[in-house]
């Protein structure tokens, strides 16, 4: 079993950064794919990005590609999301969450994710 906690969140202007951490406890953290989803206000769940349990293979949301690197440090449990050049239209709850298995197919479903945190707040003001 898996734990999930987020930090990181907060209040920025558009273009600014943020870097959320995810810190998860268990000891097989290594054997999880690791994934960032967002809920605005009204709206539905949404898929940000997601890195295998090796770390070698990364995908990202269209809405967030060549802006956010996801990236994981087994050795810390901790997965984190690089956000830079923030629009107002990244405001969300992000949470992390943890995948035993996937694939191509699943990668952005989040059903397939049997771990979740409790959600980060990220506020980008215009």
């Amino acid at each position: 079993q898996v734990q999930l906690v987020e930090s990181g969140g907060g209040l920025v202007q558009a273009g600014g950064s943020l870097r959320l951490s995810c810190a998860a406890s268990g000891r097989t953290f290594s054997r999880y794919h690791m994934g960032w989803f967002r809920q605005a206000p009204g709206k539905e769940r949404e898929f940000v990005a997601t890195i295998t349990w090796t770390g070698g293979t990364t995908y990202y949301a269209d809405s967030v590609k060549g802006r956010f690197t996801i990236s994981r440090d087994n050795a810390k449990n901790t997965v984190y999301l690089q956000m830079n050049s923030l629009k107002p239209e990244d405001t969300a709850v992000y949470y992390c969450a943890a995948a035993a298995g996937l694939t191509i197919g699943t990668i952005s479903r989040s059903a397939d994710y049997a771990y979740w945190g409790q959600g980060t707040q990220v506020t980008v003001s215009s």
